[in-house]
């Protein structure tokens, strides 16, 4: 009902979002005076108005933006809007003949938490518990493969689970940053494997029941998106700094716009049948490249460094699933959908068993690997996996 819609916020609900607007149009008009008008396009109640314009005036004030009178030509007219997902608040900020437009998300819509995030749900299963570090690990028919700093693991197929079969040393000639990555995918026969990490590259094979791998000193570019998992879209591979933990931002083959350097990255398919390339940023800003234009996403700002995509069957079909923030005890994953320029949570929060430090979709994008560092040096690989609610 309306009454319930527009039922007053906690004390403190309006603090960032007029503190955010108030920001971006001091940053525009610069000290001074303009004359303020506030119109209400949302369920807020009407009895809040008065509050949120005195928040409002109180952060301009900070800013030197002080109240001026019908007669001043510069002028501040806020209104506060909302869509289904999100209360969006818009300044137009007038000064003579030029106009210019502010905005902030002030939260979601009453409701919309809990509704948005009926979708699926997300389950994992525990495949790998070790003291060593993982840096990638890949689930194949017969075997686990594991990328470890120094060494590549393989496992075989037990009645109790993964059981070690063999290992491998890679000759690794350099030393490793702190939160060293790795990538590990299939070959398209499903019979073999290539793995990279910083200054490295392995390559396995299985025949005849056995595993032959072979590793050697290597710059070349890794491959973000295979051919075999390429949701229509073309294979990539980018150039990873061997002394950071970070893609550099230059990709093969160039998509003709000049990315930033990232953590994670991912082909997104797009309601239109296109796809688009997301990626996450050193900086915490995740963008998606789109009609050869970079564009930021909306909504990730509790996402942590690693996100990959999953085609759950669910919604949309596709979903990306993103890292929690943070380096928490107790890291989490969840799913978001992206019909635009905005994630939409669509599960959950998965809680893990420590912090999220690679994430990965197997081949057929079914379901992810996530690898998590745990209490006392512990590591888990776990599998995880979608149901439709």
């Amino acid at each position: 009902m309306a009454a319930t819609m527009g039922a007053a916020q906690a004390p403190g609900a309006w603090d960032q979002p007029t503190a955010v607007l108030a920001d971006k149009v001091a940053a525009i008009l610069g000290p001074g005076q303009a004359r303020l008008t506030l119109r209400n396009l949302s369920t807020i109640s009407p009895q809040e108005l008065p509050s949120i314009r005195q928040l409002f005036e109180e952060d301009l004030k900070q800013h030197g933006v002080g109240s001026a009178g019908s007669e001043s030509a510069n002028a501040i007219r806020v209104t506060l809007s909302e869509n289904a997902r999100e209360r969006i608040w818009i300044a137009e900020v007038v000064e003579g003949n030029v106009t210019q437009v502010a905005m902030v998300e002030a939260g979601p819509t009453p409701g919309q938490r809990a509704a948005a995030a009926g979708g699926l749900s997300l389950r994992r299963q525990t495949l790998l518990t070790t003291h060593e570090p993982v840096l990638a690990a890949l689930e194949m028919a017969s075997s686990l493969v594991v990328l470890e700093p120094e060494q590549v693991v393989l496992y075989t197929r037990a009645q109790d689970g993964w059981r070690e079969w063999k290992r491998v040393s890679i000759g690794q000639k350099q030393p490793l940053p702190r939160d060293a990555r790795g990538i590990v995918n299939p070959d398209p026969d499903g019979t073999g494997f290539h793995a990279w990490l910083a200054g490295a590259q392995c390559m396995g094979s299985l025949a005849a029941g056995d595993w032959t791998v072979s590793c050697h000193p290597s710059d070349d570019p890794w491959p973000v998106n295979s051919a075999q998992n390429a949701n229509r879209a073309p294979g990539l591979s980018a150039f990873y700094n061997p002394a950071r933990n970070y893609f550099t931002g230059v990709v093969t083959p160039n998509l003709g716009v000049d990315l930033p350097r990232f953590y994670a990255s991912a082909w997104i398919p797009r309601s239109s049948g296109t796809v688009a390339y997301m990626v996450g940023g050193i900086d915490g800003k995740v963008q998606i490249l789109e009609n050869a234009a970079l564009k930021p996403i909306a909504g990730t700002r509790d996402w942590g460094s690693d996100f990959t995509v999953l085609r759950s069957g669910c919604g949309t079909d596709w979903q990306i699933i993103a890292s929690g923030s943070g380096q928490a005890a107790s890291d989490s994953l969840r799913a978001y959908e992206l019909p635009a320029l905005e994630v939409i949570p669509a599960s959950m929060p998965l809680e893990l068993a420590g912090t999220v430090t690679a994430l990965s979709s197997s081949p057929d994008e079914k379901n992810a690997i996530a690898i998590a560092r745990g209490r006392a040096d512990t590591y888990e690989v776990d599998r995880v996996t979608a149901l439709c609610n």
